[in-house]
């Protein structure tokens, strides 16, 4: 059974709601005019920095965490009801400070920073004055597979060197991405899970080159962008090491399980927002002598769209509950569920919405081709469906061994 969230957590759900309707859908468009307007798309619209010190003055900073700090963070339940709401809009989650995939690049320095660490990279992520990268992906290998990396990350008296081909590096392109995660192997001969290492890279470290930009479906999700980075001969200092020599796949785990919470949260949130401009567009719009809202088919879409959300929503949750409870590894059979499942329904709630919209809805002057093109790389960021339905297939067959 799904618990009643605190007063605390409901208090916050109402002014987040608020603050979307009040001030970020209202500024989305602007937002892109900036972007279209300036002398590079790399740019940071004015817009968003407004949005983001207004959030800050609402309390509704860094959403993730505590009040009292980054010790007492919210649990998965609790912030998975924020998360739904934030990504109603694409560039919700940013002004809250809580986008990917600086969240989790922050969760892990929490982990496991240094006191250092945490000072030179953590307290200016939190205070949303840099951006940062995950690189971990790799261009030349089967990377739904990590322990298939070939980055290599050798010991040379008190410096580490990496050597490296990363692509769909996400935030790698933002001219305030300043430090990078890097995963890669210190051990090639080692245990298979125990081979991989992460460190931390600035991106102004000699051999660190942005190669190219990469858009998805011809979207540049300017000005955070996805790239492929070079590492050639980087050289950073032992103490940019996370953790330990081989906690790599370890530190991946922890940073990817609440990670699909909020991937799967965001995308039941856009697909809540689609149902919403489908039901608007279907009392507006007349065809054939009635509304569309009449028609049998539109209320068969309606219905199933309201269908899919609410299952996507309730097993995204209890997922997120039992991690809470259990922890990441009782739990991985439910967050491989809602990888597959939220999706998916978000796709198809989109999709419905996209038909009902006509012409209107492939276009830029509504949201929902962009939302869909990035609910279909759900289905590949954090590990593609197949692995996760491999997972789901197995766990089941080992009840009846």
């Amino acid at each position: 059974m799904l618990t009643t969230l605190s007063p605390k957590i409901q208090d916050v759900q109402e002014k987040l709601i608020s603050f979307m309707e009040e001030e970020v859908y209202q500024n989305e468009k602007l937002y892109e005019q900036q972007l279209n307007e300036a002398d590079s798309r790399w740019t940071i619209p004015p817009i968003i920095e407004e949005l983001k010190a207004k959030a800050k003055r609402e309390g509704l900073w860094n959403l993730f965490i505590g009040e009292e700090g980054y010790e007492t963070q919210l649990s998965n339940y609790e912030y998975a009801h924020l998360c739904e709401i934030m990504g109603r809009s694409l560039i919700g989650p940013e002004v809250f400070n809580c986008n990917a995939p600086d969240t989790g690049n922050m969760e892990v320095l929490m982990k496991f920073g240094t006191d250092e660490q945490k000072r030179r990279w953590l307290t200016p992520l939190l205070e949303g004055k840099i951006r940062s990268c995950f690189t971990m992906t790799e261009p030349d290998v089967a990377s739904s597979d990590a322990t298939n990396i070939q980055s290599y990350i050798k010991r040379e008296g008190d410096e580490y060197v990496i050597n490296a081909k990363k692509w769909w590096s996400s935030g790698a392109m933002d001219p305030r991405c300043e430090i990078a995660i890097f995963m890669g192997k210190t051990d090639p001969d080692g245990p298979r899970h125990r081979q991989q290492s992460m460190i931390l890279v600035p991106m102004d470290t000699p051999g660190v080159e942005v190669k190219r930009h990469l858009p998805v479906f011809g979207y540049d999700h300017a000005p955070h962008g996805h790239a492929e980075v070079h590492f050639t001969d980087v050289r950073v200092p032992v103490e940019n090491l996370l953790y330990e020599e081989g906690a790599g796949f370890e530190i991946a785990q922890s940073r990817l399980g609440p990670g699909r919470i909020h991937h799967c949260m965001r995308a039941i949130g856009a697909a809540e927002r689609a149902l919403e401009l489908m039901n608007e567009r279907a009392m507006r719009r007349e065809t054939f002598g009635s509304s569309l809202a009449e028609k049998g088919v539109i209320r068969e879409h309606i219905a199933e769209s309201r269908i899919e959300i609410d299952q996507a929503r309730l097993l995204t949750l209890h997922a997120a509950q039992k991690m809470d409870e259990h922890g990441a590894k009782a739990a991985r059979k439910e967050i491989a569920m809602i990888k597959i499942a939220a999706p998916r329904v978000s796709l198809n709630v989109i999709d419905r919405a996209i038909q009902v919209f006509g012409g209107a809805g492939v276009s830029e002057d509504f949201p929902l081709a962009a939302h869909w093109a990035n609910a279909r790389t759900l289905r590949i960021v954090d590990g593609p469906d197949q692995v996760h339905l491999r997972d789901i297939g197995r766990l089941e067959l080992k009840k009846y061994q």
